[in-house]
């Protein structure tokens, strides 16, 4: 049985994704001691391939358009494409496979523990804020009235035949989106594979609450995009996160060996470029 890491680079001129997923790649190395494959439609700006143990290109033309936040005060319109993350069981070389996003921040080994799980598929369904004064409700459910919110910022799968079924249905799910977001009362909100993965795993549960899909192990901490993060050492990370009330105005919080989902794409960026 092969295990490895997936994750997906698509640069768009202001973020390098690029550069995140080689961090990704070293520290999964580092604390994981597993190989990282990069999925790819904007190879020719991969500089370093050493990291990776393979690179698959892919053409990627689907273009949403969100906001990027640069702490509380600063934010883009830029381009983003996120599309073929339920693409992950065809492109994966491994049996067992870990997905994460490239702003994720691996500091400890409790990701290994999902590959020794017998369980088929697992993904974080509470994630832990470090600014202890927001509680957004997005978070918990996809709408007011709707359905468990699941992130799918990371999640681990082996490749069985259930688990074949869960990717088809998520292809289904965006191949007709339109329909789906307006049964699932999504309005005009962005594509976002949290709402996708969401949704086929309600139904996996027969359209109830369920455990289909199993918790991986260790908490999903993460910060916002109006936070910035300063500093990323082996295994501890300072972030500024927003005061409460007061935009623009920031306190200080760290974590040592505490894997982080860092969505301020522009500070990690400038960390990781030093």
């Amino acid at each position: 049985m092969s295990n490895g890491v997936l994750c997906f680079a698509h640069n768009n001129g202001k973020v390098d994704y690029i550069k995140q997923a080689i961090e990704l790649a070293k520290r999964v190395r580092k604390y994981l001691n597993l190989p990282t494959t990069l999925v790819t439609s904007t190879i020719s700006e991969l500089q370093d391939t050493n990291v990776f143990d393979k690179v698959i290109e892919i053409a990627d033309d689907n273009n949403n358009v969100k906001r990027y936040y640069n702490g509380s005060l600063h934010h883009q319109q830029l381009s983003f494409k996120n599309n073929d993350r339920v693409n992950s069981y065809d492109l994966s070389p491994y049996d067992t496979t870990l997905v994460l996003d490239t702003d994720y921040i691996i500091c400890n080994d409790s990701f290994k523990h999902a590959f020794d799980s017998v369980h088929d598929f697992q993904i974080y369904k509470d994630g832990v804020d470090l600014c202890e004064w927001r509680n957004y409700k997005e978070f918990d459910y996809i709408n007011d009235t709707g359905i468990p919110f699941y992130w799918a910022t990371c999640f681990c799968f082996t490749k069985t035949h259930e688990t074949k079924t869960f990717f088809n249905l998520l292809q289904h799910l965006v191949d007709n989106w339109k329909h789906y977001e307006q049964v699932y009362n999504l309005g005009s909100r962005n594509f976002r594979n949290d709402h996708v993965f969401s949704i086929a795993i309600h139904m996996m549960n027969g359209f109830i609450d369920g455990d289909w899909a199993k918790i991986l192990p260790g908490k999903m901490f993460y910060t916002l995009d109006k936070d910035i993060i300063k500093t990323i050492n082996d295994t501890s990370l300072t972030f500024l996160v927003e005061k409460e009330k007061y935009t623009g105005e920031y306190i200080l919080a760290s974590t040592n060996n505490c894997n982080v989902h860092v969505m301020n794409k522009f500070s990690l960026g400038e960390l990781i470029n030093d």
